[in-house]
């Protein structure tokens, strides 16, 4: 059974994960819900157990696990607050890209503030014309000398406003993913500016907002590898993204089903526990099942994704995809079982509902994981 079970130091990552949010994330995690706190101080303390830098390289001050000790970590802070736990997944998606791909000097201006996120860093993908279809970005940088000038749009960009880094894909060249380079902006450059705080139905706990670009000068020195390459950095960010998004959907529905038991016993209907009725068991079962064959697909993708197995991508799709619905299926029919009470902000339910539901959406679309998944088979 060793080769399917966690080892002993993944276990112990498991559980330093599960004690830092049993600590600062869960007993805090509905007011930062309900009146809309960014926690930061909370994400700091994360940085401080290394949970800022996890998979960013020991030489540039990261603790370097695999994508599998990464995701154990953000579904157990996802037990909390899935909000918070994307959040720094998000964060740790675009220091790590900075330290794959960036040059020493890039490296050195960028990565100690963000190992201990003294600083915090966004992943700029999504426009207000491209979503699904990422390739057609707009965002346009020009070679001016020394610098690229910056003129565009970033859409749904979590942490606008507050982060001060940006991993940003601009295009430098041609139509299409050939044309496409990664830079890192950071928020006091001249020209930058944000719209307006998103009003979401969930992910309260972390700020999401447009990040406007009005021709901002950056270093020609901040490239991320080199000029059209920027597509294929950002599609490897995504493999481990949807990763962390699958684990957070994981870990929330987790919560929830550990909510249902708990409530099913104590709730009385017809002179016995809820409990008791053979329905409520088989939802419990089913719910269980499900919970637990998501995970099993989703740490087999992260030994791969870790390993740069040929079939990485595909697999990451397929965990992603099948973690997300999963996770929202579970958290919906845990808020059935408590009935009308589940409906209620009194019970933790309704957020993780609320908190899962954008999982489908974010790091590609779910269809969008079925057609990665399609394609590579019909390859």
């Amino acid at each position: 059974m060793n080769q399917f079970d966690l080892t002993d130091d993944q276990r112990e990552i498991q559980e330093l994960a599960r004690r830092f949010t049993a600590d600062r994330i869960t007993p805090f995690a509905a007011e930062w819900d309900e009146k809309h706190i960014f926690p930061r101080d909370t994400i700091r303390a994360a940085a401080e157990l290394g949970f800022g830098a996890i998979y960013v390289s020991e030489a540039s001050g990261g603790i370097a696990l695999g994508r599998l000790e990464a995701a154990l970590i953000m579904e157990a802070m996802a037990y909390g607050c899935p909000s918070t736990s994307a959040f720094i997944s998000i964060h740790n998606m675009a220091s790590w890209m900075i330290d794959t791909y960036g040059g020493a000097e890039v490296k050195a201006k960028y990565l100690p503030d963000l190992v201990g996120m003294a600083r915090i860093a966004s992943y700029c993908l999504t426009e207000p014309g491209s979503g699904s279809d990422a390739a057609a970005l707009k965002t346009r940088a020009v070679r001016d000398g020394g610098s690229y000038v910056v003129t565009g749009t970033k859409q749904f960009i979590s942490g606008a406003g507050e982060n001060e880094v940006y991993a940003v894909m601009v295009r430098t060249g041609e139509d299409g993913p050939k044309g496409i380079s990664c830079l890192v902006i950071e928020k006091d450059m001249p020209g930058v500016s944000f719209g307006a705080q998103e009003r979401k139905l969930g992910w309260h706990s972390q700020p999401t907002a447009q990040l406007i670009l009005d021709g901002v000068r950056v270093p020609a020195e901040n490239l991320l590898g080199a000029e059209g390459e920027g597509f294929k950095i950002a599609m490897s960010g995504l493999d481990g993204g949807r990763l962390n998004i699958g684990a957070c959907s994981l870990g929330g529905a987790q919560r929830c089903l550990d909510e249902a038991v708990t409530y099913t016993k104590d709730r009385k209907q017809f002179g016995k526990a809820i409990a008791e009725f053979q329905n409520t068991q088989f939802t419990l079962a089913d719910m269980a099942t499900d919970l637990e064959a998501a995970r099993a697909l989703l740490y087999m993708a992260a030994a791969k994704v870790s390993d740069g197995a040929p079939d990485k991508t595909r697999f990451a799709a397929m965990a992603k995809r099948l973690a997300t619905d999963t996770g929202s299926a579970v958290a919906d029919r845990a808020l059935q079982l408590h009935g009308g009470y589940g409906y209620l902000m009194d019970y933790p339910i309704e957020r993780f509902w609320r908190d899962l539901r954008v999982h489908s959406i974010l790091e590609g679309t779910n269809q969008v994981m079925r057609m990665i998944v399609g394609r590579d088979l019909l390859k």
